[in-house]
């Protein structure tokens, strides 16, 4: 594993927002590795699976904008986080009571919300307390932690499949307790830090028009390029819908989610770590060409042994751009907007990725899945090929 070159140590906040990602996934994705089955088990078309999950994601997106903000104009943080973890924690109950399509968008709906809440808020914290020098490790190590819950939950999804005879509304029950164990870490193990910059202003309201004019163009690049990546993939619902196309068992599909977090998870630190000490730049291309390659194996596997690949190199992709797009939009948004900076630039993503997921479901159900995947393959393309357009631009660091 890589280790910094300074002697900074990450601040034991980080340490405790991990764990908390860490318990809040494992219950999310216990949750989230089943849905495939249970849309299958009740009949729900491709175009539906594609509405409800890119519904639920821009709804976590638009929400995450107001959020940040809101922690920008309090000057405080935690608040804004334990009421979206707390609410994402309270509903995890709706999941094993559904049984229709309208249940699960309501359940999904309320999860996202309370996702939305916390995620700008919280990711603006990690940059109140971490020094610059060592900011793309932390963000590294929290999204590490927050990989390696999204695939212990789907291990404990298949243990507890075969244990309990497929019996998909019982295993669901299990998520309340990872959920309720993020919430003790992040009540005792996390403190608000003293004098954060507040933007609050008496006079005015959270996001103000004058608030985004202080945002530089180094931070609208990263905004334009996070929006870019998020156009050329979709949901990870569908890598599980591919695998089970292919012949893959549904009782089996959670190890789709475990494959891709594994690899997720081991390789976000080091890739954090390296974005300390080299070309961004870099690493956001390399992430790109995983993308494709991985969109590219999906579209043309005869086989679910041979989609897995694609499923790994999906994975790399993620441990690629997703620590290091946080790390660029910490550094390059003014300390008192941060908050306001990771709401828009969620916004922007969720909003991509409903296009990308309602795409896709649309092309799977009348074109077949490997369209789908193809096509997705062809815009990741042709967004490389912007981005690396894009390097010639001054805004660049």
């Amino acid at each position: 594993m890589f280790l910094p070159k300074n002697t900074e140590k990450i601040p034991s906040g980080v340490w405790a927002l991990g764990f908390v990602s860490l318990f809040m996934d494992a219950s999310s994705e216990l949750v989230h590795s089943l849905l495939p089955a249970l849309f299958v088990s009740l009949g729900i078309s491709m175009a539906v699976v594609g509405f409800i999950e890119g519904v639920a994601e821009a709804t976590a997106s638009i929400t995450k904008m107001f959020s940040g903000a809101l922690s920008d104009w309090l000057g405080k943080r935690k608040v804004l986080a334990v009421a979206g973890y707390g609410l994402a924690a309270v509903t995890k109950p709706l999941f094993p009571l559904a049984e229709s399509a309208s249940l699960l968008f309501t359940a999904r709906f309320i999860d996202r919300i309370g996702k939305g809440i916390r995620g700008a808020p919280r990711d603006a914290l990690i940059a109140d307390i971490t020094p610059p020098a060592i900011r793309g490790a932390a963000y590294g190590l929290r999204q590490s932690m927050d990989a390696a819950g999204a695939f212990i939950g789907p291990l404990l999804a298949i243990a507890l499949m075969a244990l309990l005879s497929d019996n998909i509304p019982l295993v669901l029950w299990f998520a309340v307790i990872p959920a309720a164990l993020c919430m003790v870490f992040l009540l005792f193990g996390v403190e608000e830090p003293k004098g954060i910059p507040a933007a609050r202003d008496k006079r005015g309201l959270p996001l103000r028009r004058a608030d985004l004019a202080k945002m530089g163009g180094g931070y609208w690049l990263i905004v334009a390029i996070g929006g870019l990546f998020a156009l050329a993939r979709f949901s990870v619902a569908f890598l599980a819908l591919r695998a089970m196309d292919l012949g893959m068992p549904v009782g089996q599909s959670p190890f789709v989610l475990v494959a891709m977090m594994v690899v997720f998870s081991l390789s976000s630190y080091p890739v954090g770590v390296l974005a300390d000490r080299m070309d961004r730049r870099l690493l956001l291309a390399l992430g790109f060409v995983a993308l494709i390659l991985a969109e590219l194996v999906l579209a043309s596997a005869s086989g679910y042994a041979v989609a897995m690949a694609g499923v790994v190199l999906w994975g790399v992709h993620l441990g690629l751009t997703q620590g290091l797009l946080s790390t660029l939009v910490a550094d390059s948004a003014p300390a008192h907007l941060r908050g306001t900076a990771f709401g828009i630039f969620n916004l922007v993503n969720g909003v991509a990725l409903l296009f990308a997921s309602l795409v896709a479901g649309v092309v799977w159900q009348t074109l077949g899945a490997s369209m789908a995947f193809y096509a997705g393959a062809a815009f990741a393309g042709t967004a490389l090929l912007l981005l690396l357009i894009s390097f010639r631009s001054r805004h660049w660091a």
